[in-house]
């Protein structure tokens, strides 16, 4: 099978296509011939050498795809070979095949195609187990999504306005802004140019905001802890601003608040089905009906991955970034 490799550590450039064997199958996995695969922020960050592979994983990128089901154990299951699947994976999704825990596979929501299938399951694991499960936000209170133009922002800055959220965002320019107004934010704030703590003060009558979905770091970590409402939860799932940050620990004691994070790729299948269930149930009937949808800003050819790994850099896209193999 054709599929794209890291030959070294180091820029886009370093990703070459290469011919490999069809993955061998484990116990409780699929094989699924891939139409179209994510591209993500960490797939960057493990051509850079800063996200290790887990043990028994994948070295080819690519933690999402959308394809048709050939082999496999199926006994037990709704799905039968020639189904349209999703699946979030552990790697090898740059790739024509891709084995996946049959566990970690979802249909292809009604009226969606599989490239628009092959966008959801990174991003929309990523948000429900950290916003829904982690933060726990509950009805009536607000959401702050640092980064909204972002795959992870527009899923969660969609999913928690269809659920009835106030909904608040940051971006990196005029545009991105609107798109995520356009999303469903009830505000979103210009990060150049306008102080999100100050801004989301006003906007909540200086209560702050109940959860804060944070891919920054750094410096943004004190900012945060001031933006939250009394009880409020900061939950961080990437560190693009930086891993060290200063904590003010009287205000988490006198104001109750909650900082904590995640990564997914670790985390076991018998998580990641939990979380599949969870959206089966809660968030493909949005998808279904159009109150959620997948927002792909460009695809690319499989041989393109260098390209769409130089976009993905340039942070000037909105949404997906996708390689397509039909």
């Amino acid at each position: 099978m054709r599929a794209i490799e890291i030959t070294e550590l180091g820029g886009p450039e370093v990703l070459q296509l290469c011919e490999r064997p069809l993955p061998q199958l484990k116990t409780g996995e699929i094989l699924i011939k891939v139409h179209a695969a994510g591209v993500n922020r960490p797939d960057v960050f493990q051509r850079q050498g800063n996200y290790p592979v887990p043990p028994g994983a994948s070295d080819l990128p690519g933690l999402e795809v959308a394809g048709e089901i050939v082999d496999g154990d199926l006994s037990g299951s709704v799905f039968k070979k020639g189904d349209l699947v999703c699946a979030l994976v552990q790697g090898g999704g740059y790739a024509e095949y891709c084995a996946a825990p049959l566990a970690q596979c979802l249909p292809v929501p009604q009226g969606l195609s599989a490239l628009q299938a092959a966008a959801l399951p990174e991003n929309f694991f990523t948000v429900w187990s950290n916003v829904f499960e982690r933060a726990r936000l509950a009805p009536g209170e607000t959401l702050l999504v640092q980064g909204g133009s972002s795959g992870i922002g527009v899923t969660a800055i969609q999913i928690a306005a269809a659920l009835g959220h106030r909904v608040f965002a940051t971006a990196g320019s005029d545009d991105k802004c609107r798109a995520c107004e356009e999303l469903g934010a009830e505000l979103a704030i210009n990060y150049r140019t306008e102080d999100f703590e100050e801004v989301l003060k006003a906007a909540t009558e200086g209560r702050g905001v109940d959860v804060i979905l944070d891919m920054v770091g750094g410096d943004y970590l004190p900012r945060e802890i001031k933006t939250l409402a009394d009880d409020g939860r900061l939950v961080i799932i990437a560190l693009l601003g930086g891993a060290k940050g200063q904590l003010d620990m009287s205000q988490i004691l006198r104001r109750r608040l909650t900082v904590t994070g995640s990564t997914l790729r670790p985390r076991p299948v018998e998580f990641k089905a939990f979380i599949a269930q969870q959206l089966q149930e809660r968030v493909w009937p949005l998808l279904a009906s159009g109150k959620v949808k997948p927002v792909i800003y460009k695809t690319f050819p499989l041989g393109q991955a260098a390209e769409a790994h130089a976009l993905m850099e340039s942070s000037a896209h909105v949404g997906k970034i996708m390689l397509t193999l039909d």
